[in-house]
């Protein structure tokens, strides 16, 4: 059931690699025309929207009120980077047990009108609005990102962070809110990188219930005698003094981390091997005649000659690459063959007629990480399996 469904996204990402090689001028896979029809186009779109798992395509509001945290870059970046970290769809996070999660999103606090009765620095409510997460995605980690200011001379020295889960929401002059304790964290006052809380179970409890989402309690309280404290140091909310541009990366934020069912983990043997394979086949990729054996050739994807630069935030483009080239009769060990593939070689030679001859396909793909944004206008950083040819094969 897994292979078919590989084969069919494949399938589906091929043709649009067809066309997106046509449309951004780059070199061709199976398609001839030169100009796309405008209700071809749409369809295409729309394939690589389902391959995105979106389900249309963004429409862009406003891209300059859009923030890309800065959390969030630098985990893409450390993906794309990294040597051996896009050989598996998973993050990298020390401290965070993403575990399977391939799909991470950032979010915002949601201004409202109860913002108005916290008018003290050291109590807020921050709520976040997390339905763009898809109900097939299975939530793995959530974090509550806060910044700091730095007091150099504060005599309390630390500061106690406390994060609740709003249960159900109070009556103004009645009622207490029902809070539950989900996190706690003492930091030092005369610091400034940002701290992180873990919120998991209130995100689980919105993904399941979302309207009874009431949003997060913050308090902060000096360390040693939990009284408010007198100056501020965790930057809940705005001041009038803050710059918009700063303010845009020092408010809070809500990063979740899911998995979307698509994990597949690989093991640094096979990562090895893999490249020993593709390092031989560059080694022997012409026969005697002068055909190219089969063998991996250049293909770039070039997102922003299609459009799609404006939803898509990175990269502009990318490496697909793609397999062509002659299956020879005998098949040596560099072309990564199965039995399969040498027993209808074998037939193949002998009788043409009877069975084709094995075909020059992907036998390794890896992933890619995209930034983008969604439906919502929502950041999401995601690792998308099976999108670059690494190894080809005879098969």
């Amino acid at each position: 059931m897994q292979n078919a469904v590989l084969r069919s996204t494949m399938r589906a990402w091929l043709c649009v690699l067809a066309v997106l090689a046509t449309l951004g001028g780059t070199q061709q896979v199976a398609s001839t025309d030169t100009v796309l029809e405008p209700d071809k186009l749409r369809e295409v779109e729309s394939s690589l929207i389902s391959i995105f798992g979106m389900n249309g395509r963004p429409k862009i509001i406003d891209r300059t009120k859009i923030v890309i945290p800065e959390e969030i870059l630098n985990l893409y970046n450390e993906q794309v980077t990294a040597p051996y970290t896009m050989d598996s769809v998973t993050f990298n996070k020390p401290g965070v047990h993403t575990q399977t999660a391939n799909t991470m999103r950032s979010f915002q606090h949601e201004d409202s009108k109860i913002d108005e009765r916290f008018l003290d620095h050291h109590k807020f409510r921050l709520f976040f609005n997390v339905t763009s997460i898809p109900q097939r995605e299975a939530l793995k980690a959530a974090e509550l990102q806060l910044s700091r200011k730095e007091i150099t001379d504060d005599r309390t020295r630390y500061h106690k962070i406390l994060v609740y889960d709003i249960v159900k929401p109070g009556i103004k002059g009645k009622t207490e809110p029902l809070v539950l304790l989900i996190d706690i964290k003492t930091v030092k006052t005369n610091g400034a990188e940002s701290i992180k809380l873990d919120v998991l179970p209130a995100v689980e409890r919105w993904l399941a219930a979302p309207k009874k989402n009431y949003g997060l309690l913050i308090k902060v309280t000096t360390g040693d005698n939990d009284k408010p404290p007198s100056r501020r140091h965790i930057r809940l909310k705005r001041n009038t003094d803050d710059a918009d541009a700063d303010w845009l990366q020092q408010q809070p934020f809500l990063y979740t981390y899911t998995d979307d069912g698509h994990f597949k983990q690989r093991a640094i043997e096979e990562v090895l091997s893999t490249r020993q394979k593709r390092a031989a086949q560059r080694r022997q990729h012409r026969r005697k005649d002068g055909r190219q054996i089969c063998q991996r050739k250049p293909l770039y994807i070039d997102f922003t000659s299609v459009g799609w630069n404006d939803w898509i935030v990175a990269p502009p483009g990318y490496d697909a690459y793609y397999c062509e080239g002659v299956c020879p009769f005998p098949l040596t060990d560099h072309l990564n063959s199965t039995n399969h593939a040498v027993v209808q070689s074998l037939v193949n030679s002998a009788d043409k007629k009877m069975v084709p001859g094995p075909c020059c396909i992907p036998t390794q793909l890896n992933p890619i990480s995209m930034l983008y944004l969604d439906d919502q206008n929502k950041v999401v950083l995601k690792n998308y399996q099976d999108m670059m040819v690494v190894g080809c094969g005879c098969r």
